[in-house]
This record gives structure tokens, sequence and C-alpha cells, in this order.
């Protein structure tokens, strides 16, 4: 009713500033909607990292990642058959003697598990407050603990070895996270917390692509869960990069 009384310009301004003041309120409703979403969301990173030294070329860094990656599909048949055509953890490059730390409380279930491979020696760490088990493979010793031995986020479990014997070709660790049934194994970026944006960036992050569906399962989040001794999951009529082996 004010506005009305006024000449056009001071109309035009109050009608401006009345207009300013309720987008700047719709905001404040937002960011409080938002920030009220975000507090009700539940934990979804129950893990750290294996190791406790800072990342880099020079201590660890990612190799490769859990999923649909190309080394993956290159050798679906004859490493990945089991686990649907994926890699089922993430691959920590490392010289061989870094430490390794448990990433989350648990017991220790399992020490060199033929059934699991990554050889010469691996571990696995069941976390059943949470319903998870943590395997760490291509250790460089059998790991010095024993069954039931209760282990805390952080504590040195092992060393990384090489799977090659050589500490020269290509010493890693190979982590991954599973059902406490080990039949199931999960995206473990999508369960540690880390800067995994920045890992990225110094390399293992290559997927294969379906040029039928070109989105699915090309970034190191989107990964599916993989059921051991199911079908095949990426066995593409059209892949990219093409398929030399077949």
């Amino acid at each position: 009713m004010v506005a009305a009384n006024l000449n056009p310009p001071m109309r035009r301004i109050a009608l401006t500033f009345l207009l300013l003041i309720l987008i700047g309120f719709s905001l404040a409703i937002d960011h409080r909607d938002l920030a009220h979403s975000a507090a009700k969301q539940p934990a979804e990173t129950p893990f750290g990292l294996p190791f406790d030294i800072p990342a880099g070329y020079s201590t660890w860094y990612v190799i490769q990642f859990y999923g649909n990656t190309t080394s993956s599909y290159t050798w679906r048949y004859l490493w990945y058959e089991a686990g649907q055509g994926m890699h089922f953890g993430v691959d920590f490059a490392a010289k061989c003697g870094t430490e390794v730390a448990a990433i989350g409380d648990g017991v220790v279930a399992k020490i060199d598990a033929r059934e699991h491979g990554a050889g010469p020696h691996n571990l696995m760490i069941d976390h059943p407050e949470i319903g998870y088990a943590s395997f760490y493979g291509h250790l460089l010793q059998a790991p010095q603990l024993y069954l039931g031995q209760s282990i805390h986020r952080g504590q040195i479990i092992g060393y990384t070895g090489d799977p090659d014997l050589t500490c020269t070709s290509r010493p890693h660790l190979h982590l991954e996270i599973r059902n406490i049934g080990y039949r199931i194994a999960y995206n473990p970026v999508s369960l540690i917390d880390a800067d995994w944006d920045s890992l990225a960036l110094l390399g293992g992050a290559v997927f294969e692509r379906d040029l039928e569906n070109p989105r699915r399962w090309v970034t190191p989040y989107d990964q599916p869960d993989i059921h051991f001794g199911q079908e095949m999951l990426n066995d593409y009529p059209n892949p990219w990069p093409p398929d030399w082996n077949y």
C-alpha cells in the first residue's frame, strides 16, 4: 500500500529492497534446512586409512581403485572372474616394509588364508559390531598376531610386501572391505574417511567404459557391490578401452 503512494523511481527502489529482503529470507531458510539435513545424516565412513604417514610418491599412493578398473576388465577371466570381473579392493603402492595399520577396531579372524589369495601373506580382521571385515593382502611376512586377538584402529598389524617376491616389481598393499561372511565386497572409498579426490590425482582412477552405458561405474565413488561367485558384471560387447585380449 505504501509503495503505491510513492513516485515511480521511489516505488522501484522500494520494490527492489523488498525483493532483496525476500530472497535473503529464502536463502536463510534453505541454509538452515541443509544444515539440519546434514546433521541427520548417519556416519558412512567408519574406517581410517591403512597407513599412519601422509600420502605421496615417496610414501604410498593409490595405484588401482576398487571396481570396474581397466586392469580388472583386461584380466576379468583370469584373475577376477570370482569377483564378477571387478577389482575387489584398493591397491596402495608402498615400498616393502611400510607399516600397515588396522583400519578399525576388530578381532583377528584369519592369517594366511589360502582361499583369499593375495600372497605372499594376508590377514583378515572381523569388525562384528559394525558388520564388516577388512582384508590386508600382499604382506611381507605372516602377521605376528593370533586368531581371536583384539585389534585397535591404527594398530600396526603387518608390513607391505610384493606379490612377485621381489620388492622391486610391484610392492603394494591390497585392501578389501567385506561383509562378515566374506561373500560380498564393498567399495572402500565409501567406507574409509579420506580425501579420495586428492588421492585420485596421484593415480589409480582409470575405469573401463561400456559405450552402451558410458556413465556407469566410471568414478571411484559409483562402483557396485561385488557378490563373489555370481555372474560377470562387466563383460561388455562394446568396451572402451577396446578389449585387445578377446
